[in-house]
């Protein structure tokens, strides 16, 4: 590590340092709680840079995510802590039973996105005449990827925090390599993501915590090449043909 990134390192600020559950209080039988994620569930270090977080389709990575975003102040359906609207309420109790370890001062951009829900937030945005920062254009004017595109470019700033689930939903290959480099300018202006993916180009993004949620619950660290979202990736492209003729699909 040279000089500057040293300094960087140094005074970088952190905004959030540790998640945690108060088990004791949960409701173990009901949904979320029954989750084999929240059963095992000890706490969660955060990286100053990138923090992410990969699992099986249902493993509970939105849902813990969802809670950490609500507990921040966030709307469930995603924007900023300022966007207030709800069009259907499907959010769980679990934010109710985190606890956050995290900076006192509080960044000065957020954004917690969910591919699911952009559309609404979206429409929101329109109806409270807040097009301007988001590039001057309304979102629903654009595709879903240039939508998605577009909210990086413009509302993302700097000494920001940014919980992104799944936001590689719209995007290309080509963009989803475009979004490293954005990430990469935005960290570098002291900015903090989380982020749950099933990308194997985002995840590849280097100086980062990697955790995966196994099948029975556990919240491993483990590092890129070591992840199912990198080797099955890999295992495909280099053996299509053959995976296609053990699929039958010929």
């Amino acid at each position: 590590m040279n000089f500057i990134g040293y300094l960087n390192l140094i005074y970088k600020k952190q905004y959030l340092y540790q998640l945690t559950i108060d088990k004791k209080s949960c409701k173990n039988n009901v949904y979320p709680f029954n989750l084999p994620i929240i059963k095992q569930f000890t706490k969660l270090d955060f990286h100053p840079n990138v923090t992410f977080i990969i699992g099986e389709n249902g493993s509970g990575k939105s849902t813990l995510l969802e809670a950490l975003a609500i507990k921040l102040g966030f709307n469930p359906e995603g924007g900023t802590k300022f966007i207030n609207f709800s069009t259907y309420k499907s959010h769980s109790e679990l934010y109710k039973y985190l606890k956050i370890h995290k900076h006192h001062e509080h960044p000065e951009n957020h954004f917690f996105l969910r591919a699911e829900s952009f559309y609404n937030v979206a429409t929101e945005i329109d109806n409270v005449f807040a097009t301007h920062n988001y590039g001057g254009k309304s979102l629903h004017h654009q595709s879903h990827g240039e939508s998605f595109f577009s909210l990086m470019t413009h509302r993302f700033g700097e000494n920001g925090l940014y919980i992104l689930d799944e936001p590689e939903a719209a995007l290309s290959p080509s963009r989803q390599i475009a979004m490293l480099v954005i990430m990469k300018k935005l960290i570098k202006e002291n900015c903090q993501f989380i982020i749950a993916t099933h990308s194997p180009i985002l995840l590849s993004y280097p100086d980062a915590l990697i955790y995966e949620i196994d099948k029975f619950g556990n919240m491993n660290k483990i590092n890129y090449e070591e992840t199912d979202t990198y080797m099955i990736t890999k295992d495909f492209i280099n053996n299509y043909h053959k995976i296609q003729n053990k699929l039958q699909l010929f």
